[in-house]
């Protein structure tokens, strides 16, 4: 017999979700996800905070932001820095994965 599943993180990251939705996951408040907007960590689609939902690119690199934040303390421009680079880091170890140069 199979077990019934119980929801899980990655379960949340299958759907879109709302501002609030994204505050609770990221125990954050309004003010600091719309700063991550603001600084263009994360991309929201609607046309107002009443009609913003994020994807699952947004989710994790807003969960990736608020663990840069409270474990390093790191400021919200070293945030979108910091994630732009590892983001570039991780595509770069791809394409050498590709021509077998991945250490």
């Amino acid at each position: 017999m199979k077990k019934a599943k119980t929801p899980t993180d990655e379960d949340h990251l299958m759907e879109e979700l709302t501002l609030h939705e994204l505050c609770r996951f990221c125990d954050a408040d309004k003010a600091w996800v719309v700063e991550l907007i603001e600084h263009g960590v994360v991309e929201p689609h609607g046309t107002g905070e009443a009609e913003y939902s994020f994807g699952q690119i947004s989710v994790l690199r807003a969960r990736k932001a608020r663990r840069l934040e409270r474990d390093l303390g790191i400021n919200m421009p070293g945030i979108a820095l910091a994630l732009d680079l590892l983001e570039e880091r991780d595509h770069l170890r791809r394409l050498l994965g590709r021509f077998g140069l991945a250490s």
